[in-house]
């Protein structure tokens, strides 16, 4: 086998095996240890995926699907099924900053575990799993692969949820947790069911579960990709989550202890508008031609609707987790214009956003965890008592709010653009709404930075020591880094990522 191929089974089999050792494992911080040494080999394996002959520009011919790296193995021959990974510029950062996450949460949880029914063992045991299924995600090439890594995901997160969800001893915030865990999985099992069936119909129409053969819709009349382009984007849309099935989301950031909500926000949602771009768009492009201009439309109401919620709220986690609402509405604005520059918004855009939103909650977690409160009126005074911290919290809410030079300025301002780029009336109307989104979004951070770091200090902001544990800002300063260095050289994420969009967008043309 060569290096790529050895990294491939590597990045998947490593947490794998990480989470039965962690689980097993009798000593308590032993067992956290070596969660986080696993998640950092992962990543090591991750970032090396990048080695190998290709080009940061350079792209060949069809087929439009080209992995750098490629495993294809016999599965369950009897039903034609394969055992197909592979990584390219469109997955690749995206797997990069699942194991990068997952590092940084397993390490936080050394010194800090959430209070819950469960051990530090079995949570960072739980994270690992969940970094399995996810990375499955974004290396499978078999649509039947897709889905059961897809799947993966759904009750070690529940888990994570209703086990350390909620605050204490706290009996009505556990019920609160559980029934946010309750919704999640719901949901997730009604995309699932969607997810399912789309297969079935692309699978059954092709004869085949490969999508590198299937990408451009080859074997799939128009009427096939019409139905599964429904099936598949709505199955995705309730994970990205698009308005308005984005309701469970809200309730799962709230209840979720502070490394679920990274994990949720940073690339759990990111699966939905991967599989959008990979497999709904690549898989049935006159599907998405037809849906293009619905799509995009939902995604300016997600724009619209979560900032004029944020500008409504008072808990910190919750302005936070429908922030992501409208934040992932640019990413599929960016998907729905159908461009090589939406599709590019999209993909830096999902990336800024797994790093920033990732960030804010390591931050709103500590504030709440001093505080013993997320209410923004009881947390005025933040500068006075923890500046720092304090600081941090500006940095984080600027480079969300879309700040040129940050990481979130790329995504969201060219999603606009190519919005305008598409032109007529509807793209340009949905071109200046998203624009107002985003001033709205402005808004709503500096009004949280207004209410939380300003003024005389709380009661409960009063009670905060100014230091920080290092452990947190072992796991807080690497985003600060990253979200400065995409902010100012985007071609760290889109250098790779140009020869598979202007493919992708060749075929849906």
């Amino acid at each position: 086998m060569s290096l790529g191929q050895v990294l491939l089974i590597g990045v998947l089999a490593l947490p794998a095996v990480g989470a039965a050792l962690v689980a097993v494992l009798p000593r308590e911080r032993a067992a956290r240890l070596l969660g986080t040494a696993v998640a950092g080999l992962t990543l090591v394996g991750a970032a090396l995926l990048v080695l190998g002959d290709h080009g940061w520009f350079g792209y060949g011919p069809a087929p439009a699907v080209q992995p750098w790296h490629e495993v294809d193995l016999p599965w369950v021959p009897g039903l034609d099924l394969r055992f197909h990974l592979g990584v390219d510029g469109i997955s690749w950062p995206l797997v990069v900053l699942t194991a990068l996450l997952t590092l940084l949460c397993c390490g936080y949880t050394v010194r800090r575990v959430p209070e819950g029914r469960g051990s530090g063992r079995a949570l960072v045991a739980l994270l690992l799993m969940v970094e399995v299924g996810i990375l499955g995600t974004f290396l499978a090439l078999d649509l039947v692969l897709f889905f059961v890594f897809f799947e993966v995901v759904l009750l070690p997160m529940y888990a994570v949820i209703a086990g350390w969800g909620g605050t204490g001893d706290d009996l009505p915030a556990r019920d609160a947790a559980r029934a946010a865990a309750r919704k999640f999985a719901l949901y997730t099992l009604f995309g699932s069911v969607l997810l399912l069936v789309g297969v079935f119909v692309v699978v059954a129409a092709a004869g085949t579960a490969d999508i590198v053969a299937l990408t451009g819709g080859t074997g799939l009349s128009r009427g096939t990709q019409l139905a599964a382009f429904a099936l598949l984007g709505l199955a995705f849309a309730v994970k990205a989550p698009l308005w308005p099935l984005h309701t469970w989301l809200p309730d799962a950031h709230t209840q979720a202890p502070t490394v679920g909500s990274v994990i949720l926000a940073g690339v759990l949602l990111k699966m939905g508008t991967y599989g959008l771009i990979r497999v709904a768009v690549g898989v049935a492009p006159e599907g998405a031609r037809w849906a293009a201009p619905i799509l995009g439309v939902l995604a300016v109401a997600a724009i619209l609707v979560g900032s004029l919620v944020c500008l409504a709220q008072d808990d910190l986690k919750r302005l936070i987790a429908y922030s992501s609402v409208g934040h992932m509405g640019f990413v599929l604005l960016g998907v729905a214009t159908l461009t090589a520059t939406g599709i590019q918004a999209a993909l830096i855009g999902n990336v800024a956003h797994g790093v920033i939103t990732g960030l804010l909650f390591f931050l709103a977690g500590a504030v709440k965890d001093r505080a013993h409160t997320g209410a923004l009126a009881e947390l005025s005074g933040l500068r006075e008592t923890a500046p720092r911290l304090a600081g941090l919290l500006g940095f984080a809410a600027v480079a969300s709010l879309g700040l040129p030079g940050l990481a979130g300025f790329w995504g969201e301002a060219f999603a606009v653009v190519a919005a305008v780029e598409r032109g007529g009336p509807l793209w340009t109307t949905l071109a200046v709404l998203a624009a107002v989104g985003g001033a709205l979004t402005a808004a709503y951070f500096l009004r949280l930075l207004r209410r939380v770091t300003h003024g005389r200090p709380s009661p409960a902001v009063g009670r905060f020591t100014p230091a920080l544990a290092g452990v947190e800002l072992t796991a807080w300063v690497p985003l600060v880094l990253l979200a400065l260095a995409v902010g100012l050289a985007p071609t760290l994420v889109l250098g790779y990522a140009t020869g598979p969009v202007d493919a992708l967008v060749g075929i849906v043309r």
